[in-house]
C-alpha cells in the first residue's frame, strides 16, 4: 500500500523522518538481494578451475511490454538506443541500499557491455518509499538533462544523506555541487505537481505491474526482483539476443 503524504511536506519532512524508517523501506524481499559474502580463498581453492557461467535466474512474473512502455505521468528517462533488442525497465528507490548496490557495482559494467553497444536500453522509473526518496527523485527531475548524473551521485553518496538526522541540509550540499541554488533547491522540493507525478509513477508501477520492492526489473517483459549481479544480468540478456 502506498502512503499518502500531505501536500507540501516533502521539504519540511526531510529533517524529521527517522533514519531507521528510510533504511528499512528498501524492499520486502529477503537478504538474497544483498551482495553475497565470501570467505577468503585458500591456496587449494585458488587452484580450482573457474566456476561455470551463472545460470539465468527464473522470472518472477511477466507483464505486457506494450502496456509497460505506454507513457506515464512523467516522461521516461532512457539510456541506450530505441531499437535495442532488449529493453530493461528498472523501478528503484533513492533510499534503497540494494538499489544503490546495483547502481554502484553492476550498472557500470551493464552500461559498457550492453547499453553502449546497442544491445540493450534502460528505462529508469521512480518508486520512492519515503519523503527522502521522493526528494531525491524530484531533484534529479529538476536537474533536467543531468537526471542520470544526479541519480548516480545520490546513489554513490547515499550514506551521507539517506539516513542522517538532517537530510535537507545534506541534500542541499549535494544539490549545490550540481548547480542548484538555495532558491532553486527549495522551488524544486515544493513543486506539488512534480511530487504528484513522481507518486503517480510509483502508483502505476504498484497497481499495474505488481512492483512491491526495489529494485524490480522488467527485462523484455519478464520480472526480476532484487539487485541482480552482472553475471545474472548477462545470462538473462544473452539469452534474448
Amino acid at each position: 500500500m502506498i502512503r499518502s503524504i500531505p501536500r507540501r511536506t516533502v521539504l519540511s519532512s526531510l529533517a524529521l523522518l527517522p533514519a531507521a524508517i528510510v533504511l528499512a523501506s528498501c524492499s520486502d524481499s529477503s537478504d538474497q538481494e544483498a551482495a553475497p559474502k565470501t570467505e577468503p580463498a585458500t591456496p587449494a581453492e585458488t587452484a580450482k578451475p573457474a566456476a561455470p557461467a551463472v545460470a539465468a535466474p527464473q522470472p518472477q512474473g511477466t507483464v505486457d511490454m506494450a502496456k509497460l512502455l505506454e507513457p506515464g505521468a512523467l516522461p521516461d528517462k532512457v539510456l541506450g538506443k530505441d531499437d535495442a533488442p532488449v529493453t530493461i525497465v528498472e523501478y528503484a528507490s533513492m533510499t534503497c541500499s540494494h538499489c544503490a548496490h546495483f547502481a554502484n557495482t553492476t550498472f557500470p559494467e551493464l552500461k559498457t557491455k550492453y547499453i553502449d553497444t546497442g544491445k540493450a536500453r534502460l528505462i529508469f522509473r521512480e518508486f520512492p518509499f519515503d519523503p527522502r526518496a521522493e526528494a531525491g527523485f524530484m531533484l534529479a527531475r529538476c536537474a533536467d538533462d543531468n537526471y542520470f548524473a544526479m541519480v548516480d551521485v545520490l546513489f554513490k553518496q547515499q550514506e551521507s544523506w539517506a539516513g542522517v538526522a538532517d537530510a535537507k541540509a545534506a541534500l542541499l550540499q549535494i544539490a549545490k555541487l550540481a548547480g542548484f541554488s538555495q532558491e532553486s533547491f527549495e522551488a524544486c522540493l515544493t513543486d506539488q505537481k512534480l511530487l504528484d507525478d513522481v507518486r503517480a509513477v510509483q502508483r502505476r508501477g504498484s497497481q499495474d505491474f505488481g512492483v512491491d520492492s526495489t529494485p524490480t526489473f522488467f527485462i523484455n517483459g519478464n520480472m526480476y526482483k532484487g539487485a541482480l549481479s552482472i553475471e545474472e544480468m548477462s545470462a538473462i540478456i544473452d539469452g534474448m539476443l
